[in-house]
């Protein structure tokens, strides 16, 4: 099944055009609001050094699993 989605609003302007699998090798920095220091402090303490990093590691996928169970129970 393909799956749509506008990501401009998620991404820097020059990774709008990339394809998911090239989105999650891409650089921390790729996504918007997301500075090169902002990265350069991630990958210092957590090791995150990609946006699949970023979205496997366990501490980013525990606290969105509670704030999604939080929001569930209002």
């Amino acid at each position: 099944m393909a799956v749509t989605a506008d990501l401009a609003k998620l991404l820097d302007k020059s990774y709008e055009d990339k394809e998911l699998a090239e989105l999650v090798d891409a650089p921390v920095a790729a996504l918007a609001g997301v500075t090169d220091d902002d990265a350069k402090l991630l990958r210092e303490a957590l090791n995150i050094k990609t946006i699949g990093d970023l979205g496997r590691n366990k501490y980013f996928r525990a606290a969105t699993a509670l704030v999604t169970l939080a929001d569930g129970a209002r």
